[in-house]
């Protein structure tokens, strides 16, 4: 079928799904979020039965399936959110579903496809990645000669999910000069870009993709489907190998342009839109807004659409996404800094630093007698990042940024155990605020060497840290516990580690 009359039909099919979908959800709706220079408009789908979108084009399809169709069963496969909207239609209509899913989906989603289908769903865990689910899902329809519920490409399922355009555009908050809509399979992209422009031809629409999960942009460049070598999964709703025949054809005519954003920049979206709307998207819930914060600059006066696809990811990935996130909006940055390894040299290096500057992870082990080489990550803006090198130049320290090295990212604290001269270990509490820990450092500096320096911030009042001291003598060792009693005001409490802990350190 040629893509246009694909797209007339999408645009009649979407009417028909208007009557159905309202049956097992309501109108999300469509908030604001007012930058001094942009206004941005975010469709949230997170609050949907199944905190994702999914839902719409799984009970459009499904509920056209005849008597017999429904008493057999359907089958499916996905990474999560298409398989929770096949959940919630099969109970919804009274049949059985078998849910192909690959053997690394988030729990939460496996959670939650339970809890909206119950008894009337069975989920295999099949594979490594959803094409392998996907493959074992077709086999068995085929061999059980039952429905297969496509999670893009088919047009009832496109036309479920072309709703939430329908809504767009009756939310009578329009019009918008730019929408930019995430792409995995192309499905919820196709639909919605379709029914948008139906309804104000003049807008542009742009696919965001992530940086290696492009298979559409891919397929529009080939002129048909190709399958990527690798799919990056940070953004699991989206990391679609092969974009599906339908879903090309029609985002080949809809769509006006296509850009990519990296897990980074994703990350730093979903900070935003929990400090602006107190949300937590999923990262692929949150890729049209990280465009958008990617553009910002030139989208200047405009009134600019997303879509806020989805909310379902385990809670374990908030952490990782709070790292990424700082890092993805220009704001850590990781220095490696050359000191001398002697006592105080670390106090002299806080000491030197700017006041505007915020130290935000600290990693550091002693691997050498005479230099020391301490991981610095600074929360800083573009200009307070350039005020903060040129210091150090004044003052004489040597630095290298390492903000993207792997060992950094996954802070990875080099030390060589035999150099440490009896040493000391503590956890230290202390109040998070500029220039405590250099406080901490000037009060007990005269005292000891700092061979070992673990902190991270985590967001709370109080920093927690992991601290390693030497000395010259065992006397001197003995007597660190008067000299940290002595320094109660620099730090909120500490506790030293344990002999068993210790030994462990030391290897």
């Amino acid at each position: 079928m040629e893509s246009e009359s694909l797209t007339r039909a999408l645009r009649q099919e979407i009417l028909f799904a208007r009557r159905r979908v309202y049956e097992v959800g309501q109108a999300t709706p469509l908030e604001l979020i007012e930058l001094d220079d942009l206004s941005i408009f975010v469709k949230r789908e997170d609050l949907s039965p199944i905190h994702a979108y999914k839902w719409r084009g799984a009970y459009n399809r499904m509920a056209q399936l005849t008597a017999d169709e429904l008493k057999a069963g359907v089958v499916t496969a996905s990474a999560g959110n298409h398989a929770q909207g096949v959940a919630l239609a099969a109970k919804k209509l009274s049949t059985h579903a078998t849910i192909f899913m690959p053997l690394a989906t988030p729990r939460m989603k496996k959670f939650a496809v339970k809890q909206h289908g119950g008894e009337h769903v069975e989920i295999r865990l099949t594979g490594d990645t959803y094409d392998v689910a996907s493959q074992a899902a077709h086999a068995y329809a085929k061999e059980q000669n039952l429905t297969y519920i496509h999670a893009y490409d088919d047009l009832a399922v496109m036309a479920g999910q072309g709703t939430l355009a329908d809504e767009i555009v009756m939310s009578d908050k329009g019009p918008f000069d730019i929408a930019f809509l995430q792409v995995g399979g192309g499905g919820m992209a196709a639909a919605t870009a379709t029914w948008l422009k139906m309804n104000s031809p003049e807008i542009h629409i742009i696919g965001v993709e992530g940086v290696e999960q492009a298979s559409m942009a891919a397929a529009i460049k080939a002129g048909h489907p190709v399958a990527l070598d690798k799919v990056d999964i940070f953004c699991d709703g989206t990391a679609v190998r092969k974009v599906g025949k339908l879903t090309h054809q029609i985002c080949a005519e809809v769509i006006d342009e296509w850009m990519t954003v990296s897990n980074d920049e994703v990350s730093a979206a979903i900070q935003f839109l929990w400090e602006n709307l107190r949300c937590i998207p999923e990262p692929s819930g949150a890729m049209g807004v990280a465009a958008i914060l990617k553009r910002r600059q030139a989208l200047a006066g405009k009134r600019v659409l997303s879509v806020l696809c989805g909310a379902n990811m385990d809670f374990e990935q908030l952490a990782s996404i709070a790292r990424r996130s700082a890092v993805g909006a220009s704001r850590r940055r990781f220095l490696q800094i050359q000191i001398k390894e002697t006592a105080g040299a670390m106090y002299a290096l806080l000491e030197a630093l700017p006041d505007t500057v915020n130290i935000v992870d600290f990693q550091y082990g002693k691997t050498d007698a005479a230099a020391a080489t301490p991981v610095i990550g600074f929360d800083v803006s573009p200009m307070q990042f350039e005020v903060l090198k040129n210091s150090l130049r004044d003052a004489d320290f040597p630095f290298t940024e390492v903000t993207s090295e792997t060992d950094v990212a996954f802070r990875l604290i080099h030390y060589e155990s035999k150099l440490l001269h009896t040493p000391y270990f503590i956890t230290l509490e202390f109040h998070e605020r500029p220039g405590a820990l250099a406080d901490f450092l000037r009060a007990v500096s005269p005292h000891a060497n700092l061979c070992y320096f673990n902190y991270v911030y985590s967001g709370e009042r109080v920093g927690r840290a992991l601290l390693g001291f030497e000395f010259d003598s065992t006397e001197q060792h003995d007597q660190f516990t008067q000299v940290l009693d002595s320094a109660k005001h620099a730090y909120r409490s500490y506790e030293r580690v344990t002999d068993a802990t210790l030994t462990r350190i030391l290897g």
